[in-house]
């Protein structure tokens, strides 16, 4: 591939642009997944070219100097190609975060719970690091129904209903060992049948006398 130039910054060359519109079924009204789109998509770009390719208004753009025509083609063709099923790539957490408007405790609760299932498990490794780390990637369509159907608002009311409910049992349990703790408390200070007969004063004279025969 022919050396790229780098354009300074506020020059007047020529320039080649072309720009893709990216459908709201990728997206999905998000602006952190264009940029997962993005970068996706610049992973399939040889490295000298990847800074070429930006997002701009929730499109991606391409823009190389006019002399580079022949890189300008094959990259917007990659490009073109990689943005074919681009709908099907799987969400990420800090997209799905953005695209639900929930946090992260929320989105790692409801996948513990099923509530929100897994489409799979992926591993990357962090830009100059030797550290890999493991997430959980979503379905697409699977989010897209979430949001339409506005199932967030229903789990959350469910939590707050269990959690109201959690701290009704928790409370009723509380009370029931405090009274049972009293009901022991006032066992132990109450005296014994032995205690509580009064001594009989010369019982053991009158047995001897033979009285009892």
């Amino acid at each position: 591939m022919p050396k790229m130039t780098t354009k300074k910054k506020n020059s007047d060359d020529p320039e080649l642009i072309r720009e893709w519109s990216l459908p709201v079924e990728a997206t999905l009204g998000s602006t952190v997944r264009v940029k997962g789109i993005l970068q996706e998509v610049r992973s399939r770009l040889p490295s000298v070219v990847k800074k070429s390719l930006d997002m701009q208004s929730g499109a991606l753009i391409l823009i190389m100097p006019e002399n580079a025509k022949t890189v300008f083609r094959a990259t917007s063709s990659v490009v073109s190609k990689a943005l074919e099923d681009i709908a099907d790539l799987p969400v990420i957490p800090r997209e799905i975060e953005d695209i639900l408007t929930i946090t992260a405790s929320e989105r790692k609760r409801w996948l513990e719970d099923g509530r929100l299932p897994s489409a799979g498990i992926r591993t990357v490794r962090l830009r100059g690091r030797a550290r890999q780390i493991t997430f959980h990637v979503f379905d697409p369509r699977v989010v897209e129904d979430l949001l339409d159907r506005g199932a967030v608002d229903e789990w959350r009311e469910d939590d707050a209903a269990a959690k109201a409910e959690n701290r009704r049992r928790a409370a009723y349990q509380a009370k029931l060992t405090r009274l049972l703790k009293k009901k022991e408390k006032t066992k132990r200070t109450e005296p014994t049948p032995e205690e509580a007969v009064p001594g009989l004063s010369g019982w053991d004279d009158f047995g001897s006398d033979g009285l009892l025969r």
